[in-house]
């Protein structure tokens, strides 16, 4: 099925109530351009599902007729990254999520990116899902979801912004979850860098984190000047991130050739987690990096730390950009 097939017109729109129109397996597709850049958002998890510019990739795509690969491209929330064993305890009682990472028994990447989405508004540039978390035993919070994503000169800046609906304060966090495509090749060829002077260690069975130490004390962990990735496996959350007078920080990907892609994000967003993306099938594995800025670290749920409390009627929202860079 082709993005011209999925309910971007009126045409469209009223083939989706005749027995002729067939929902792609990613849900609906919102397309939006800018001098240059094209991104299409899927409603299932408000997935950037692509994302162009002048027809090069930024971030690894998928089809619109496909269940999208794990969580390329989604919006993590009411928590990014995992919750140890699926338990926490907040403001003294506990609670049990359900386990979404069977293989390591943790629950992942929150509650969001499987939902699907509604469009709130859109124009030819920006577009708006929104979603709302129902209220279930092991997270009893109504909370409602908006993913705007935008495109201008500087790229395609995305927001997410959560408020709680409910009566209770609720547990918080966010992120996004982009494969960064710098051009030609592999994850191995490119240059990275990014400001972060700590890394969060783990677990190597199941990721689970351990503590957070100086990135001197593994160099291949130190991408404060850029270099090449090589053969380094990285799947780690990194903080300590050093940010720009306007108070914002940068990760570079850059090719051989000269292209490439950065996301910047502010200090909202104090955690970085960074994964080469190894997988099993070679056609899948280390085709893109993921780059998730995080405003909290994995398993916030349990210790706290940098979790946003949530409080009734009370609004909470992030912000990151990526776009096109050239030799």
């Amino acid at each position: 099925m082709t993005d011209a097939a999925i309910a971007d017109s009126p045409a469209q729109d009223a083939a989706r109530d005749t027995d002729a129109f067939v929902l792609p397996l990613s849900g609906l597709q919102f397309t939006i351009t800018h001098d240059g850049y094209s991104a299409t958002i899927a409603s299932v998890g408000a997935s950037l599902r692509l994302l162009t510019w002048n027809g090069r990739d930024l971030v690894v795509p998928f089809d619109a007729d496909e269940v999208r690969p794990g969580y390329r491209g989604a919006i993590l929330a009411p928590w990014p990254n995992r919750v140890v064993d699926g338990s926490y305890t907040f403001d003294g009682v506990d609670y049990q999520l359900p386990l979404t990472e069977p293989t390591r028994s943790h629950a992942l990447h929150g509650l969001v990116c499987w939902a699907d989405w509604t469009l709130e508004s859109r124009s030819t540039d920006s577009v708006t899902l929104r979603t709302v978390i129902v209220p279930s035993d092991g997270y009893p919070h109504p909370v409602a979801v908006l993913a705007s994503y935008r495109l201008d000169d500087d790229g395609l800046t995305t927001t997410v912004t959560a408020e709680n609906l409910g009566a209770s304060t609720a547990p918080y966090g966010t992120g996004p979850h982009p494969y960064l495509v710098a051009g030609p090749g592999t994850v191995d060829d490119w240059t990275l860098e990014f400001p972060a002077a700590s890394y969060l260690t783990v677990t190597p069975d199941r990721l689970s984190p351990v503590a957070t130490v100086p990135v001197e004390t593994t160099p291949e962990f130190d991408f404060r000047s850029p270099r090449v990735i090589g053969d380094t496996f990285i799947d780690h959350a990194f903080t300590s991130i050093t940010t720009d007078a306007d108070g914002s920080a940068t990760v570079i990907v850059t090719s051989p050739t000269g292209t490439g892609v950065r996301l910047s994000f502010g200090a909202d967003l104090p955690w970085l987690q960074v994964h080469t993306a190894d997988r099993p099938a070679p056609e899948r594995s280390r085709i893109g990096l993921a780059v998730e800025p995080m405003t909290c670290p994995p398993d916030a749920f349990s210790t706290g730390e940098d979790l946003v409390r949530l409080a009734p009627g009370a609004t909470h929202s992030a912000s990151w950009t990526i776009a096109a860079t050239e030799a």
